[in-house]
């Protein structure tokens, strides 16, 4: 049965899949919607089994269809990694290198170490997305990144991760701000307003819950944007708190930390990828790179 599967069939499931709407999916990926449709019935016909569901103006994935996902997602990512590996070959330091990182990294090391990579390996092309945890997690594991450089988390038995650098994150607020005019605890912070990241942003959920744990509510928000390298631009223009890498201060900015151990949260950044797929010649210099010169870029 499994030779008899299309490698492009499952490529326009896994589009379907992943918007849960036939025309949607067409429109990404250049073809009809009876293409399409086409390509579902020859699954499903091959595997004996319905692979979506209706689910009120959309389509859902039914159990064989969840499990026909991570099998074409495994299979598209194998022969993606096949061709690239052939082709490395006759290339040896060259291709491309794709990689995802979270916004502090992306301001504060991505450039340094760029700089540093290209002048050993000039012919390599970078691909570089800047993206939150989360979102770069799922890419790394869809096979659309190579590598991320993002916040160390619970271990993953299909992504392999190396600590390379810490980072503090701090309130911050511009240094004319009125909360500089008095000593201040956790309780008066919540007298100003602030500017904060979405709530689905690791730094945001942990200061959220500090202020739960102090039983006291959360900060209130003016502007959220998970745009996070604007952040330092519209602190400094606007009389609200933020909650920042420290690094932002460092460089001179017009910021100003309000120091509170309560507020201090410490957090490590990890380099990872995916265990059982090829990592070129390229991109395992690259996460070398990182292991060992992180620190001092950074």
């Amino acid at each position: 049965m499994a030779d008899q599967l299309d490698l492009r069939d499952l490529r326009y499931f896994e589009i379907i899949a992943s918007t849960g709407h036939v025309g949607r999916a067409a429109k990404l990926s250049f073809r009809s919607q009876p293409a399409l449709t086409g390509a579902v019935r020859r699954l499903e016909q091959i595997v004996g089994t319905a692979l979506f569901q209706r689910a009120g103006r959309g389509i859902r994935l039914t159990a064989a269809g969840e499990t026909l996902l991570v099998r074409a997602r495994a299979l598209r990512i194998a022969t993606e990694d096949a061709v690239r590996e052939i082709g490395d070959l006759g290339k040896g330091l060259a291709g491309r290198v794709r990689v995802g990182v979270v916004p502090t990294v992306a301001r504060f090391l991505l450039p340094p170490a760029c700089k540093e990579f290209l002048r050993v390996a000039p012919d390599v092309t970078l691909q570089t997305i800047i993206a939150h945890n989360d979102t770069l997690r799922s890419s790394l594991k869809s096979g659309d990144l190579d590598l991320t450089v993002s916040f160390s988390t619970q271990a993953d038995p299909d992504i392999a991760s190396h600590d390379i650098l810490a980072d503090e994150v701090v309130v911050v607020a511009a240094r004319g701000h009125p909360i500089f005019r008095r000593a201040v605890g956790l309780k008066d912070l919540l007298d100003y307003r602030w500017i904060l990241a979405g709530t689905s942003v690791a730094t945001r959920q942990w200061l959220d819950h500090v202020f739960m744990v102090h039983a006291l509510p959360a900060p209130t928000v003016q502007i959220e944007t998970n745009l996070i390298l604007l952040l330092p631009a519209l602190i400094a223009e606007n009389n609200l708190l933020s909650f920042i890498s420290r690094r932002n201060i460092e460089r001179g900015t017009r910021l100003k930390e309000v120091p509170l151990k309560e507020t201090t949260m410490m957090r490590r950044f990890a380099v990872s990828y995916r265990k059982s797929t090829y990592l070129s010649p390229a991109a395992s210099r690259f996460v070398e790179l990182l292991r060992t010169r992180s620190k001092a870029l950074f």
